[in-house]
């Protein structure tokens, strides 16, 4: 049942409830026309953006993989990896309708009742690889995130086609299945920077073992000023392949460090970014950075990011080709799920989690 509207959500449990146990989500809050966010989602000056920071003529690289192996194209995605470490591709492999089928699938999964949605999540899915959930560490959190998400870690099409919802399952996976091709072509290519140039199967397990797909959601917003869509991180990825819809709201940090540069939605492109594993494995020659997505007061917004990921049972740590050929480590070897629920289990605080892994 919704609250009454005088002053719907002055008392947190009540919000709690009605977000996170009944599965209704800031979805919900959103289409209740709501006149004012709610006192709970309500950011710290520092964490919300400031639009002055905004660098509006820097951009962050765009690269044409039509033709990937071309030296010019390795060279930009690993100059775009060590001095960026965000990038767009257009050209690339996978077809327009795939991320299309995908866009739309994100949107018929979020428009299910909430008690549909409310079966996948913590409190009631069939599996923890399976997770409805809202903003990111609730518990944690000093003020929530605006963002629902369904999360969604692939073990096998078995599990896929018992567990994941039957109106996102088949577009995810074809999503996943044809992405492999990019992200394959990417590692070559970084690794190949690195003057790694055998990528055997357990160099590809360590790179790219495991793989978790998030669709995202962001809806209208009361005040978008005041909140957030995602707070400041970096990611705990190998690499990330994010699709995004037309409406816009991701910011990178910028070389600076200061500012902060959109990445603007370009028609069928895919964003890359590195992660803090590869910013790991690479020695720091490959450059996580952080990045942020501004809640919108007019339209609804989604994404879909593949987070490419080692193994929660590998080890990560600067890769020994790099040890052997003379460079001084800069990370400890951590196994890679002690680094991951590290970075879940507090809120969002920019680039912090990596010194987990810092010598």
């Amino acid at each position: 049942m919704a609250p009454s509207l005088s002053e719907p959500f002055s008392d947190s449990s009540v919000l709690i409830d009605f977000v996170i146990n009944q599965g209704n989500g800031v979805k919900g809050l959103s289409e209740m026309g709501l006149k004012a966010l709610p006192k709970q989602y309500i950011q710290p000056l520092e964490e919300r953006m400031c639009m002055t920071n905004v660098q509006a003529q820097e951009s962050i690289p765009i690269i044409d993989m039509s033709n990937p192996n071309d030296p010019e194209v390795e060279k930009s995605i690993c100059e775009a990896a060590s001095k960026w470490g965000f990038f767009q591709i257009v050209n690339h492999d996978v077809p327009v309708e795939v991320l299309e089928n995908v866009k739309n699938a994100t949107y018929k999964f979020f428009g299910l009742a909430a008690e549909v949605k409310n079966k996948y999540s913590k409190e009631h899915s069939l599996s923890n690889n399976v997770r409805f959930g809202t903003s990111f560490t609730p518990q944690a959190e000093k003020a929530l995130e605006w963002k629902d998400y369904l999360s969604l870690f692939y073990v096998s099409e078995e599990e896929a086609f018992a567990l994941w919802p039957s109106v996102c399952r088949e577009q995810v996976l074809d999503y996943m299945r044809k992405s492999e091709v990019v992200i394959k072509q990417l590692l070559k290519v970084l690794m190949k920077g690195l003057n790694v140039n055998e990528i055997d199967e357990t160099k590809e397990s360590l790179l790219m073992g495991s793989m978790r797909t998030n669709l995202n959601y962001y809806p209208k917003c009361p005040n978008p000023e005041l909140t957030v869509g995602v707070g400041r991180h970096s990611d705990v990825s190998t690499l990330t392949i994010l699709l995004q819809d037309e409406i816009g709201g991701l910011f990178v940090r910028g070389n600076d460090g200061d500012n902060w540069i959109h990445v603007p939605p370009i028609k069928g492109s895919l964003v890359i970014n590195v992660g803090d594993a590869l910013q790991i494995m690479s020695n720091g020659k490959y450059k996580s950075v952080e990045h942020r997505v501004v809640a919108n007061g007019s339209n609804n917004r989604i994404s879909v990011p593949i987070f490419v990921n080692p193994r929660p049972s590998d080890m990560i740590g600067s890769l020994p080709e790099l040890i052997e050929n003379g460079e001084k480590p800069i990370y400890k070897q951590v196994l890679y799920s002690d680094y991951v629920k590290h970075f879940f289990r507090k809120a969002h605080d920019g680039k912090k989690t990596v010194a987990f892994a810092e010598l």
